[in-house]
């Protein structure tokens, strides 16, 4: 397989620009956009580098691969259940996606599958899970601002959608969701079909997370970071949902003051910021990941 590795403007190659009608309103009003997080080190503020295709396609391959062994690390993996895809920069109806059999805490850049709008592996060493293909595919097709999309079978956001709740707004951190979220209210085994994904991308519409009824959670994001991060957040949200309302009644805050917060930066470029932080560390814990 060729790859061209002619050099573009990083913004032809990145996600849709903000004022995407497809764009969450958060992330329209990001006072992080184009920049670099802290957590990269150097002077800093400094804006976002301009890459190549073959470069923005390392990119993304590392922080998937970091995305994968962070979800291991953080205990929201699940046997053969799960995947995280990154669409290729140059080839948009293609996406990097993890090799199924293979162990979160296993996975590298080197064993990531390009993945083609047939269900083709293009690059990377057989099997392909159908599920992932099916789900992802169908996602990436209906999101043209999606990069990554996050779906496992972590246990509270499996927890959640077993009840069919959505994530209400009890804290701060659950505000990033805040009407920016679906369920999607029906279950039929596993996606073993493009039409069965198509009803996930439809029923999650311009939305950063769905609860998959009965099922799990999904996200998805401008970035891997921001999709990996979303799902992060989200299962810690639902984790904290379960126990408060274990314990008791449920204060919910009211619509003004959750809408108002909900914008106050909580974009898919702070989502970029957070998972920052986090691949630090997990490159310096396991560097192999990088190979």
């Amino acid at each position: 397989m060729t790859l061209s590795t002619h050099d573009v403007p990083a913004a032809a190659i990145g996600p849709a620009p903000d004022a995407s009608p497809e764009s969450s309103a958060g992330e329209r009003r990001s006072p992080w956009a184009g920049l670099v997080a802290p957590a990269e080190g150097g002077q800093w503020p400094r804006p976002e580098p301009v890459r190549t295709l073959a470069e923005e396609r390392l990119h993304r391959k590392r922080k998937l691969a970091a995305a994968y062994r962070l979800f291991a690390k953080l205990d929201i993996a699940e046997g053969l259940s799960g995947h995280i895809s990154a669409r290729d920069p140059e080839l948009s109806d293609h996406f990097w996606v993890n090799r199924f059999g293979l162990d979160f805490s296993r996975i590298r850049v080197s064993n990531l599958l390009l993945v083609n709008g047939n269900g083709e592996i293009v690059d990377g060493t057989p099997p392909l899970n159908p599920a992932a293909f099916n789900i992802h595919s169908q996602i990436h097709a209906a999101r043209p601002d999606v990069v990554s999309a996050a779906h496992t079978h972590a246990l509270y956001g499996r927890a959640l959608a077993a009840i069919g709740e959505p994530l209400h707004p009890i804290s701060q951190d659950s505000l990033a969701f805040y009407e920016d979220q679906v369920i999607f209210d029906e279950y039929n085994g596993v996606v073993l079909d493009e039409a069965e994904g198509r009803k996930i991308a439809t029923a999650l519409g311009p939305h950063k997370l769905a609860i998959l009824r009965n099922h799990g959670l999904l996200t998805v994001g401008t970035s891997v970071e921001a999709a990996a991060y979303w799902y992060i957040a989200a299962e810690r949200a639902a984790r904290t949902q379960l126990v408060a309302a274990a314990a008791g009644a449920l204060r919910i805050l009211d619509h003004e003051i959750a809408s108002a917060t909900a914008g106050e930066g909580w974009g898919d470029d702070g989502a970029r910021w957070a998972f920052e932080a986090l691949y630090d560390l997990i490159v310096e814990e396991q560097p192999d990941l990088l190979e």
